[in-house]
């Protein structure tokens, strides 16, 4: 089924499959829904999964002014408030991720579980190659390649130009979230990348110690576009996360020694 609702003065497209507990799939940046085709059949088999599109995104308008982070993750909040879905899980790849951390962040009576794939918190954590993305010429090139993504789109493709613009001045600037502020967290949360990613994975390192309940996941033989190239993995692993029974850790010696060998 696909919808449009009025969210936070945003007309948002989305689209909902399955049943069961609500699963909010949040795509990357210049992307929108097609880029969970790998995922959705499989998590609909467990859960309600709902694929909203963030303004400026797939069927969804762009609207007046910047795009930052900060308001696609209130855009995110209100989306979940106007439908009435209460606190869902969250999985959301590399700009999804950092929506899903902020939404986290700001409203953890929205979120039970989170998995944040190919994200960082803050430039920092963005590999050398990855900052090239955002400068000329290469920020050329990758517009020709995510002006496909952008046929959908009720303003037209003319107006593919001003939306690129407003997410490569994000890009540049954002996110710029601390680490450290990433203990606040308190939903589970299952940190997921590949070995050849866009983020370092000292960061996400330091965002798992960081974040009180979290996971860390590196995929090899894998890149930023993890959940395209091994997605029967990932949902495995989302899968398993999100699964109430969690295996008990027998052997962790990360922060202290088992209970029973003190």
């Amino acid at each position: 089924m696909s919808d449009y609702v009025t969210a936070g003065g945003v007309h948002t497209y989305y689209e909902v499959y399955g049943e069961g507990e609500p699963l909010i799939l949040l795509h990357g940046g210049g992307n929108g829904a097609e880029s969970w085709l790998g995922q959705i059949p499989e998590l609909s088999q467990h859960f309600r999964v709902y694929v909203p599109e963030r303004r400026g995104h797939g069927h969804t308008a762009d609207v007046a002014g910047p795009i930052s982070y900060r308001i696609m993750a209130d855009d995110t909040a209100a989306f979940l408030d106007t439908l009435g879905i209460g606190a869902a899980h969250l999985v959301g790849w590399s700009d999804g991720g950092i929506v899903g951390l902020l939404v986290a962040l700001d409203r953890p009576d929205l979120v039970r579980k989170l998995v944040a794939i190919g994200t960082y918190a803050n430039l920092d954590g963005a590999t050398a190659f990855a900052r090239e993305l955002f400068e000329e010429p290469v920020s050329s090139r990758m517009a020709e390649i995510l002006r496909d993504s952008y046929t959908t789109s009720p303003d037209g493709p003319d107006h593919f130009p001003v939306v690129y613009d407003k997410l490569v001045r994000m890009w540049r600037e954002e996110p710029n979230i601390d680490v450290g502020d990433l203990a606040r967290i308190q939903a589970p949360t299952l940190l997921m990348q590949g070995d050849e990613d866009g983020v370092t994975v000292e960061h996400s390192v330091a965002m798992s110690r960081a974040i009180p309940d979290a996971q860390l996941a590196v995929i090899p033989g894998s890149s930023h576009v993890v959940p395209l190239e091994k997605p029967g993995l990932v949902n495995r692993m989302i899968l398993d996360f999100l699964a109430d029974d969690q295996p008990t850790k027998l052997f962790a010696l990360r922060d202290s020694l088992p209970e029973y060998l003190r």
